[in-house]
């Protein structure tokens, strides 16, 4: 029995199923999610997945795993230290495109240098400015990004750049115009750097996944899911991995494309860390023609286009300061829950725990915890950071423990964000075990850590929940809120006659809120939803039936709904696309730009044919590299002129070529 391997890395569980050919679930598993090592959990999964269908691993003929990684990193402000090399653009530029606050501080080059329009040389590259900045920063960066100005219409600057990061520092480097062709420098250069700031944890997480798979004598191919739900192969993955962001929200689209044939409807993934909703029209999830949003950075990724909200089951719980009634509300941030560190740390947690349930007065730090990352890399690091890296080391700690003073707060949130240290606290997993919605973990810790959340005073100074059942249930009662809120929003966005204001404005109106809340007296307020929505993730049965009739809606819970996003990555097609411009600098020119530099020809069908065999090319070629087996190419020209004087004349012409194919699979034995 040949048998095809789909992994899913979430934020709180990994997910394997086995499925034969795209017909059928042979078995699925589920395991932990390994954050200090992701590796850990995918073999962990994989064993159990083998064991529950009662087979050997020279029966797995593919492999495909899609993740959360890269899209949780950026949620969650992580990822490696970069330097940026932002080539002929404007003074200014960093702060005004959002650059400078997606650098978190990392270095930056502004120099010399760039092309215009028509792909002639605007000014001359300050190669030595270039590799002074090389020289000092090499060090402490774990990649270069570099950008100039029209790359997508002459990359020379950036190729010669892309060679000096290579030979004096040996580092990654990601150049814009190898990862898309589209204009839009600094939207280009925002690609280029979370990229460079991605390839570091993908390339420890495929590494060792393909490790992990070797050690179970799985010999398959390993393929990775990208962000528009087609496959490619991990080599590929490796050198583009901002490519994977929104890789588990497409498959889970294209799982729930699978799961239930459905035609139109919402897909809403709910998982540890996100909430992740898009649209299923004509059975097919639409592909975002803006680029793929991830939390506050707009990339030029072509990706699902999937509204992501840092709302989960492991989503911090933080108390709503502002007015007399308080409150509540969920995210962004991903805590571990505390149910999960009494599973793991029973007698440090419960000791804490029970030491402030002792205290007549609620503390601050009261049920939140750290723990340390084994083997974390200092790297780039101040004095005090270091410190506190080493005073946490690879245990776990009651946060009250750990800070000291109040500057540590913040040198304690960078270590968080660089993924050294996990923070832990009270999360809608912990209400769910008080509920008795979920037993996976310790319920006992859970609850003593919702009774000192619900100590805590609202602005009218009444204590927030009397027992642990009710800040669980206000809790739950706030998720079911937020998720409405994220499905409206999706809604919105996708409605063809837009509205007055933007469709998160929209979702969190007064008058939405004050509707799903029924918190009217003489008003009849009526709206909801026209779509069902499929629910999936682990959580999707307990939390999405209230918010469906929230909405009024049908929820649809299909079975595998926990592991949609493994099933997703098996039936998942190889699709790769390539695009290319002719533009006209003058009368009877026409330039066709290619990554080797710009071409002219007398007239525009040689100029077409020549890119539309370069670009034929270039898709086949990265198809059978991602490992497909047949190939179908097709292209599509869009050729636009414009009337002057009397006459059409063309303006520009733009082709795009995509090729297809299902992955190869390998004969089991």
């Amino acid at each position: 029995m040949t048998l095809l391997l789909g992994i899913d890395t979430g934020g709180t569980y990994t997910d394997a199923v086995l499925m034969r050919g795209e017909q059928a679930v042979v078995a699925s598993a589920k395991a932990l999610t390994t954050r200090n090592d992701l590796a850990i959990g995918v073999g962990n999964a994989v064993r159990a997945v083998l064991a529950e269908a009662g087979v050997g691993p020279e029966a797995i003929s593919m492999a495909s795993l899609s993740t959360t990684l890269a899209t949780n990193a950026l949620v969650e402000g992580q990822g490696g230290r970069v330097g940026l090399i932002y080539i002929g653009f404007r003074e200014g530029d960093p702060e005004r495109h959002g650059l400078s606050a997606a650098l978190r501080g990392d270095p930056i080059l502004s120099c010399a240098g760039g092309h215009g329009h028509s792909g002639a040389e605007a000014q001359a590259l300050d190669a030595a400015a270039i590799e002074a900045f090389l020289r000092e920063h090499g060090r402490d960066v774990g990649a270069f990004a570099v950008a100039a100005q029209f790359a997508t219409r002459n990359p020379a600057h950036e190729l010669q750049a892309a060679r000096l990061v290579r030979d004096i520092t040996g580092r990654p480097v990601s150049a814009s115009h190898q990862l898309s062709a589209r204009l839009n420098g600094p939207r280009r250069a925002m690609t280029a750097l979370l990229n460079a700031r991605l390839i570091g944890m993908i390339e420890a997480l495929i590494g060792r996944a393909e490790a992990i798979l070797r050690e179970i004598e799985i010999a398959a191919p390993l393929m990775v899911v990208r962000g528009d739900g087609a496959l490619m192969s991990s080599a590929q993955a490796r050198e583009r991995p901002i490519e994977t962001i929104l890789s588990g929200p497409a498959a889970s689209a294209v799982g729930a494309r699978w799961l239930t044939a459905a035609d139109l409807a919402l897909v809403s993934d709910i998982g540890g860390t996100t909430t992740d909703v898009a649209l299923l029209r004509d059975g097919r999830p639409a592909i975002d023609p803006e680029g793929a949003r991830v939390g506050p950075y707009r990339t030029m990724v072509e990706a699902v286009a999937m509204r992501t909200t840092g709302l989960g089951g492991d989503s911090e719980v933080q108390i709503v300061g502002e007015g007399l009634a308080g409150g509540v509300t969920l995210g962004p941030r991903r805590l571990l829950p505390v149910s999960l560190l009494g599973a793991e740390a029973g007698p440090i947690v419960h000791a804490a725990l029970d030491r402030q349930l002792a205290s007549a007065v609620p503390g601050e730090l009261d049920a939140r915890f750290v723990r340390g990352i084994l083997d974390a890399d200092p790297a780039g690091l101040g004095p005090r950071e270091v410190a506190l890296l080493a005073r946490v080391g690879d245990a776990v700690h009651p946060l009250s423990d750990i800070l000291r003073a109040r500057i540590d707060h913040g040198a304690l949130a960078r270590l968080a964000e660089r993924g050294l240290v996990q923070l832990g606290g009270v999360t809608p997993s912990d209400a769910a075990h008080v509920l008795g919605l979920s037993s996976a973990w310790d319920l006992s810790a859970a609850d003593k850590a919702l009774r000192l959340f619900g100590r805590r005073r609202t602005g009218g100074g009444a204590l927030l929940a009397g027992s642990a059942q009710d800040m669980a249930r206000l809790i739950v009662d706030r998720l079911t809120a937020q998720s409405a809120e994220a499905l409206l929003e999706t809604a919105f966005g996708e409605e063809h006659v837009g509205f007055d204001a933007p469709p998160e404005q929209l979702a969190r109106h007064e008058l939405m809120r004050r509707r799903l809340a029924s918190a009217t007296e003489f008003v009849r307020l009526d709206t909801g939803l026209k779509v069902p929505v499929i629910a999936l993730g682990a959580s999707a049965a307990s939390y999405y039936p209230a918010v469906a009739a929230a909405l009024g809606t049908q929820a649809i819970v299909p079975d595998h709904a926990a592991v949609a996003n493994a099933i997703g990555a098996v039936v998942g097609r190889i699709d790769m696309r390539r695009s290319g411009t002719v533009t006209v600098p003058g009368e009877g020119r026409f330039r066709v730009h290619l990554a080797t530099g710009p071409q002219d020809f007398p007239d525009l069908e040689s100029a077409l044919e020549l890119l539309e065999s370069v670009l034929r090319d270039e898709a086949r070629a990265a198809a059978m590299d991602a490992g497909a087996g047949e190939v179908a190419v097709q292209a599509t020209r869009d050729v636009r002129s414009a009337g002057v004087e009397g006459r059409e004349v063309v303006v520009e012409a733009r082709i795009e070529v995509e090729a297809v194919g299902r992955p190869r699979v390998a004969t089991g034995t």
